[in-house]
């Protein structure tokens, strides 16, 4: 994120303040430190937690879900896993609620959404072992209401034919003492016209309580509901002026799909809005960023209906937050050399732990033994991080030796098991080691050049991939020193969203990986990886 010099009334940022896949932000202050937690869908650890004291400034803070006891993916569908966490505090404990979804699709009845809470005393841990809620629906949150009580939110999914599968927001009590749901279940909200009704976040302000949802779906049509009622259990008043939020009607804005809103305050009393948004690559284009997250000011006086600062429904890309003390962050190197004992926060594995796929970090370098194809779902040697520029490049370092052409390890632009491009070093009848560009474009296989491309018997080869805006395009080298491109350049665009089946949620990673379908389970060794911006 950038920020300009602080005004007298307050330091202008722009968005998206968290780049790259980071969706569905759940805001929260406690004291004077501020979180935001988001989304991972397949990736793992699960739910990536943000901390910040100045709204600015933004840093990996906590991946709660990092053990198979609070998250196992192995075999979810892609776009499957965490969906929409809900980040909360109660005076005592960090409370996180998260969904774990095992199965869907557009043209499946079932989603088999199981939604899980876990408690820490800080954000850094250590996290309980998770209590299971219900599996009735998606995108649950937690409620604390000033009288003690914990009351549970979702959308529920109505599977049956003849009904629309947004059933509306259920409300039901969560006994601490007994760790389970208990009394009845009401559906206190089943959303506007505009319905897909989901994302339901409460907050008492002013003796109301107000009903913040997400309508329309999480593409274009993307809007922020509010609503408000004297009880907790309804009947909920829509706001009177429309949506919140949305940019349904402005498609020539930078900032696209403003929805999955959440609130929080600052101690003086100032409202800010996280939620979800896109960068398309044209108007209503392909999002290879994936979905981000932004900030937006509210002006709420005392019994009024918030609204936007700005004025009118639209986000803003240039936001005017609160001049808070200036709190930056150490920066992160560029490069690294895997020389720590854990893998630093920006990598992340497919669906499991590390550790129980192949990846090895010897002290001397990020060492991966060759798994399964980039198109399984459950057990790939495969490391990536978040594209978070399309002005952006990553190289890294390889040292392989295949002696079959089962075995291949390299660079991959990935987004799901479906759709990646990857730069692979493997082994050819003919050309002995070997490079080659293959991808998958939504379950489509195929093999760039005609030829593989010999790199020798042994010794290290550089590869590099590089976004220069709507295209990227690989590289590699022998010597660390002249880089040869290869292939042709590929339409960033490709790893989208919208591109990728048009209802997935991930967007593009940056990947080491390896795999070794003879069973043997051959190694790669990565001395090094670096991306930067530019």
């Amino acid at each position: 994120m950038t920020a300009e010099p602080p005004t007298r009334q307050g330091v202008t940022v722009t968005n998206p303040i968290l780049r790259g896949f980071n969706p569905d932000p759940s805001i929260l202050r406690v004291g004077t430190d501020y979180y935001i937690a988001t989304s991972t869908f397949q990736w793992y650890p699960g739910v990536a937690i943000y901390h910040s004291r100045d709204l600015v400034n933004w840093r990996p803070a906590a991946q709660p879900l990092n053990r198979l006891s609070l998250l196992d993916m192995r075999g979810d569908a892609d776009s499957g896993g965490i969906w929409a966490p809900c980040l909360s505090h109660d005076g005592e404990l960090f409370h996180l609620i998260y969904t774990d979804v095992k199965s869907w699709g557009i043209n499946e009845s079932f989603k088999d959404s199981h939604n899980y809470l876990t408690t820490a005393p800080s954000i850094e841990g250590p996290w309980s072992e998770p209590v299971y809620m219900n599996s009735s629906g998606f995108d649950p949150s937690l409620f604390h209401d000033d009288d003690g009580k914990k009351w549970f939110l979702n959308m529920v999914w109505d599977h049956r034919a003849g009904h629309h599968p947004f059933a509306g927001i259920v409300l039901q009590e969560y006994s601490p003492a007994e760790k389970k749901l208990v009394g009845p279940r009401e559906i206190i909200f089943t959303g506007t016209e505009v319905r897909v009704t989901e994302g339901p976040h409460l907050y008492k302000k002013d003796g109301w309580y107000y009903l913040l949802t997400a309508e329309g779906g999480t593409s274009w049509e993307h809007t922020v509901t509010l609503a408000r009622s004297r009880s907790l259990h309804g009947p909920y008043e829509v706001h009177p002026q429309g949506p919140l939020m949305t940019a349904v009607d402005a498609p020539h804005l930078p900032i696209q799909k403003p929805g999955h809103a959440s609130f929080t305050s600052t101690p003086d009393g100032q409202w800010i809005m996280a939620h979800l948004c896109g960068r398309p690559l044209t108007t209503q284009g392909e999002c290879p960023l994936g979905r981000e997250t932004g900030l937006q000011m509210l002006d709420w006086p005392e019994g009024a209906w918030p609204t936007l600062a700005q004025g009118g429904h639209h986000p803003v890309e240039h936001v005017q937050l609160p001049a808070l003390p200036p709190h930056p962050w150490p920066e992160v190197p560029a490069r690294d050399d895997f020389t720590g004992s854990e893998l630093r926060s920006e990598w992340m594995t497919l669906r499991a732990p590390a550790e129980l796929l192949g990846v090895e970090l010897t002290g001397a370098g990020l060492r991966l033994h060759g798994r399964e194809s980039l198109m399984s779902r459950h057990s790939v040697a495969l490391v990536g991080r978040r594209l978070q520029s399309l002005h952006a490049r990553m190289r890294t370092e390889l040292e392989f030796a295949p002696d079959d052409f089962q075995q291949m390890a390299g660079l991959t632009a990935y987004y799901d098991s479906r759709n990646w491009v990857y730069l692979r070093v493997s082994h050819d009848e003919t050309a002995g080691r070997a490079l080659n560009v293959t991808s998958c474009e939504n379950g489509v296989y195929r093999e760039h050049l005609s030829q593989d491309v010999s790199v020798g018997d042994s010794g290290p080869v550089q590869l590099e991939v590089t976004y220069s805006g709507s295209t990227f395009q690989f590289a590699y080298s022998t010597d660390g020193e002249t880089w040869q491109p290869i292939g042709e350049p590929f339409s960033a665009g490709l790893l989208s969203d919208e591109h990728c089946g048009g209802l997935s949620f991930t967007g593009t990673f940056l990947a080491l990986t390896c795999q070794d379908m003879s069973g043997r389970r051959a190694p790669a060794d990565f001395r090094w990886a670096e991306y930067t911006e530019f």
